[in-house]
């Protein structure tokens, strides 16, 4: 195969749900004929290439990330897990799963160099007209819209997202805005993974940058990465998950009244956006006492486990939940830039009808798709400077002439 050939593959491999697709794409606008098989193939050899190079020293050329010439104003990093089917090892092509359904955890990061503007006070110290949706709130918690609603009488406002009615004015709009984004995702455990991001953040000199945040949800293994690799990195909680806490949280203590857990939502919300946890976490704290400890049996959906649960989460994250302040620096508090990448990823990675060999076909078309959804162009200008060409040239088939058909 030529290295044009290559590179046309390894991209029609990255951007389509499919190899089948890939082949479909390449035949119709490519003008290029080659097998599934064949395009699964490349996409094993240049997803082995790519992590190599995601492991090479950042100190030397090899290295996947190239070296800026200055570090970035605001440096971001955000981590999520992520979620693959896989098939049993040695059983080959078709549904032969593995483990629980075939599912595993995948590890997702991007790094982000940003904008970053600071302030003397809060910039935006009211929470936005999207986390005072009801619709969109409940959305977020995964709970129905239906069962809850805001106060008699008060139309909640229209906004599904952070648009521009809720947003901040130009001048005091305190948002980091993404000046360069690269993509990491591996099949490897935390530790390793941890590793990866460390090579990545070091090459690209985000310990270098001015302003740091790591930002995560509360996985465990999120911040177990930050202390051990980013541990000067201000570390950020997402909001959106202590929102999603308090809202289940105020429909447990006022099951009987939709109007008044809406509003309970709404100061306990409030109150975290403003920095206020500890009053958050008292409040709680009393309705616990209200309510009663949790016995050892009781479900999830039960109110006191539900309180319990939230007074847990908001106590061993309270650290992480100095919102006022990372406004005034600049720094973002939601994961949103990592939550639209995981659907990127997902685009190409999961699906009802996607299973990927155990580990190495998982571990290359992560390689490829992370690469792909890269800013800094690392897939292209990987194809395009390759040592040497590891694919074998198949022998030209013989040419048929007539003289051919006589013997």
């Amino acid at each position: 195969m030529t290295p044009g050939l290559v590179t046309r593959v390894t991209f029609a491999a990255a951007e389509t749900r499919s190899f089948k697709r890939a082949v479909i794409v390449l035949e119709q606008v490519g003008d290029a004929r080659v097998s599934d098989d064949t395009v699964q193939r490349v996409v094993g050899d240049v997803g082995r290439e790519l992590a190599e190079r995601r492991d090479a020293d950042p100190k030397t050329a090899d290295a996947l990330a190239a070296r800026p010439a200055e570090p970035p104003p605001l440096a971001v990093v955000e981590c999520d897990g992520g979620r693959i089917r896989m098939r049993e090892p040695g059983h080959g092509r078709g549904v032969h799963l593995s483990g629980d359904k075939g599912w595993r955890e995948t590890k997702n990061a991007c790094l982000i160099n940003a904008t970053c503007k600071t302030f003397d006070e809060d910039p935006q110290a009211e929470p936005p007209a999207c986390f005072c949706n009801a619709k969109h709130v409940a959305k977020i918690a995964e709970t129905e819209a239906l069962s809850v609603a805001a106060p008699a009488g008060v139309k909640p406002p229209s906004a599904e997202g952070d648009d521009e009615d809720s947003a901040p004015p130009d001048d005091q709009d305190w948002r980091p805005r993404r000046r360069l984004r690269t993509v990491l995702a591996s099949m490897q455990p935390s530790a390793e993974f941890g590793r990866q991001m460390h090579r990545e953040a070091k090459r690209r000199r985000f310990f270098e940058a001015v302003a740091q945040a790591f930002l995560g949800d509360g996985l465990a293994w999120n911040w177990s990465i930050w202390k051990q690799h980013f541990g000067d990195f201000t570390p950020i909680l997402d909001f959106i998950h202590p929102l999603s806490y308090l809202f289940l949280a105020a429909k447990a203590v006022h099951a009987l009244s939709a109007d008044d857990a809406w509003s309970q939502y709404l100061a306990w919300m409030r109150g975290c956006w403003q920095g206020e946890v500890g009053q958050v976490i008292d409040e709680l704290q009393a309705w616990q006492a209200k309510l009663g400890e949790p016995p050892s049996n009781t479900p999830d959906t039960d109110p006191r486990a539900i309180i319990a649960g939230t007074i847990t989460y908001l106590s061993n994250n309270r650290e992480r939940m100095n919102y006022p302040e990372y406004r005034k620096a600049g720094m973002p508090v939601t994961t949103a830039w990592m939550e639209s990448l995981v659907k990127e990823m997902n685009y190409r990675t999961k699906g009802t009808e996607m299973f990927w060999n155990d580990p190495q076909g998982a571990e290359a078309i992560l390689q490829v798709r992370a690469a792909a959804l890269s800013d800094d162009d690392r897939l292209a200008h990987h194809l395009h400077h390759r040592p040497g060409h590891p694919f074998t040239r198949r022998p030209k088939p013989p040419k048929i002439t007539s003289q051919t058909c006589k013997s």
